[in-house]
């Protein structure tokens, strides 16, 4: 089993020596120790930090973070509770993405319209402009 000590695996996650011990004492993340009490992680551990920060990249907050992770500390009887819990951030996530859809659309509107106004294929205003797309 390979060891790696905090500052090699905080380059291998890609997170500051800081960020880890934040997650231990969060209790995200238990690393274990070696003799001499120096902490030490292990691929699992690797695969499990990635897990966590594809959950905080869902937006999913610190305090759902903590609570799915308690969950998972607890074992397979709160699997029905966890499937809860991401599918209630997925849909968050979801309607996120379609906001910011919505958002990139006018942005490419707009970007559109100045093309025309440069090149004077497009007279009318923006508003006007936008009620094409909405017939």
């Amino acid at each position: 089993m390979t060891k790696y000590l905090i500052g090699e695996f905080a380059h291998l996650v890609g997170l500051t020596t800081y960020t880890l011990r934040y997650y231990e004492q969060e209790r995200l993340i238990i690393p274990r120790r070696d003799q001499n009490q120096r902490r030490y992680y292990t691929e699992a551990d690797i695969k499990w930090v990635g897990f966590l920060l594809h959950l905080k990249g869902t937006g999913m907050s610190m305090v759902e973070i903590k609570r799915y992770v308690q969950l998972r500390a607890a074992g397979d009887k709160t699997i029905p509770q966890r499937r809860a819990l991401l599918a209630t951030v997925r849909e968050r996530s979801l309607a996120q993405i379609r906001a910011v859809e919505a958002n990139l659309t006018v942005l490419s509107h707009k970007i559109d319209w100045y093309d025309g106004k440069i090149d004077h294929t497009i007279s009318e205003d923006f508003e006007h402009y936008l009620e094409r797309f909405h017939e």
